[in-house]
């Protein structure tokens, strides 16, 4: 898929697919085509394969080819499949290549190893990683990479294949000045997590990046058409009855963004299963608070 075609797939939900661990942390094969058959039953606009929710720091190259291997056999030509890279440059290179063998229609590119460089360093970070593969690039601002619009722009300038801006802080004030500096250049999506659904609809924008997809995609996809269409009661309902409350949750600790969405998925018989090192398993308490939110959301879980 060409850049530009990737762009002008995008609007609506682009749901964040997790990766499925044994409890040896090894990969669960069985585990993700279990996950991704039941996604393909919902019309995402894309799927990102291998990204922040999917764990993408803990895994290797290898893991990542496998991981978009299957979503492609899943999805390919039916959903654009987007991988994420990042790292050190080579690691970030090596995954976007092997993403695109794999059959991959884009490459989501998470902030370097290195915190806080000179913004002539980020430019050819990400320069370099967009010139890896001919694929459409999407750069996802979040946790310290927290660009202002000039830095953003620069990138934009300087990397043909860069069709859209992911943003991860939630920042909404930065990011209409970002918007406002850069137009239409980019493709803007909103990426900081389901909750800002209804800041990120109000300001414009008509993509969002969805976790709770991996769960309840017909809750994802009700988020998004009620903030296309400006139904303020039906979003403030499904905000206050539903999504608040897990944002809540995940809020507790770092990385629970990632662990409650696992036990979500198993609590509903999907295979979230185990997540790796740095990040820690909910308490067992934890779990059951976890299963009652998800015991409310029956009439999303079809």
């Amino acid at each position: 898929m060409k850049p530009e075609e990737l762009r002008s797939r995008f609007g609506g939900v682009v749901a964040f697919l997790v990766t499925s661990f044994k409890k040896d942390l090894s990969l669960d094969v069985e585990g993700l085509r279990k996950n991704l058959q039941h996604t393909a039953r919902f019309p995402f606009c894309a799927v990102v394969a291998g990204g922040g929710t999917g764990e993408l720091y803990s895994l290797d190259v290898a893991e990542l080819r496998k991981v978009v291997e299957e979503a492609v056999a899943i999805f390919g030509g039916k959903v654009p499949v987007i991988a994420g890279a990042g790292g050190s440059l080579p690691i970030a290179q090596a995954m976007a290549r092997a993403a695109a063998e794999a059959g991959a229609d884009g490459i989501l590119a998470l902030p370097p190893y290195y915190p806080s460089p000179s913004d002539d360093g980020i430019v050819e970070y990400y320069k370099a990683i967009g010139a890896a593969t001919p694929l459409g690039l999407l750069v996802y601002g979040r946790d310290w990479f927290n660009p202002g619009p000039e830095l953003v722009a620069r990138l934009a300038s300087s990397i043909p294949t860069l069709v859209a801006w992911k943003d991860g802080q939630g920042d909404l004030r930065r990011y209409q000045m970002i918007r406002q500096r850069v137009g239409d250049r980019l493709y803007w999506i909103g990426g900081a997590g389901d909750d800002l659904v209804p800041g990120y609809y109000a300001m414009g924008i008509r993509t969002y990046t969805s976790s709770i997809a991996t769960v309840a995609p017909a809750l994802s996809l009700a988020l998004d058409k009620a903030g296309a269409a400006g139904d303020a009661a039906t979003l403030n309902k499904l905000m206050n009855d539903y999504v608040i409350p897990l944002y809540a949750f995940r809020a507790r600790k770092k990385g629970y963004e990632v662990t409650a969405m696992k036990v979500a998925m198993d609590a509903v018989g999907l295979v979230g299963g185990y997540v790796r090192p740095p990040l820690t398993p909910v308490t067992a308490q934890e779990a059951e608070e976890i299963k009652a939110l998800i015991g409310r959301w029956t009439q999303f879980l079809s």
